[in-house]
């Protein structure tokens, strides 16, 4: 069975680093979100969440919108998730009975770096990175990609997060969704003893 987690919300807790960004630029989070909105409609997260703009580029184009010169990659720099135990004791449990564990998250090449410097990736067999993938999450294209470079049927698969969206897309493709509340509540569901 191939498992597939998400790792904000899920393995780690969900770092907002928004409010911050915006105090030490000195803007507000609405000022902020509208500058980060192109006169097409493009969103610059949801860019870098899809590799096609880095942060660096996210910050170029900002100071561009906003006026504010940020030379700080705050992406990087307020970005201190912390790792749920317990979640990881499942990971350790599942790949014990022989299973695959695969990470599939959205996130962007900073946060991606900052993981890795933690070692927030070990517990898995392979990381699929929407910046890397090219898409993000609840595209089903994501979990696409991710059964045919693990050579496994939907119905062979698991995937837990905590968002609702993502679940209903990865069910739509026949892969069992599992929306995360609490690792305690997980391991009931996947009868996993941690």
């Amino acid at each position: 069975m191939l498992y597939i987690f998400d790792m904000g919300g899920v393995v780690t807790s969900t770092a907002n680093d928004l409010p911050r960004a915006c105090e030490l630029i000195g803007i507000s989070e609405d000022e902020f979100r509208a500058c980060c909105k192109r006169p097409s409609g493009e969103d610059l997260f949801s860019l870098c969440s899809d590799g096609v703009i880095s942060t660096k580029e996210f910050w170029k184009e900002f100071s561009e919108r906003s006026g504010k010169k940020v030379l700080t990659n705050w992406w990087h720099w307020l970005f201190h998730p912390v790792l749920n135990e317990k979640t990881v004791a499942i990971i350790r449990e599942l790949k014990k009975k022989g299973n695959r564990v695969v990470c599939g998250t959205n996130t962007i090449d900073c946060h991606y770096a900052n993981h890795i410097e933690r070692g927030d990736y070990q517990y898995f067999d392979q990381t699929y990175a929407s910046f890397l993938m090219g898409v993000s999450k609840p595209d089903t294209l994501f979990w696409k990609i991710i059964l045919a470079s693990e050579q496994v049927e939907p119905k062979d698969a698991v995937f837990i997060d905590d968002r609702k969206d993502n679940c209903d897309a990865a069910a739509s493709l026949g892969i069992r969704a599992i929306q995360f509340t609490n690792a305690d509540d997980l391991a009931s569901l996947l009868e996993v003893h941690i």
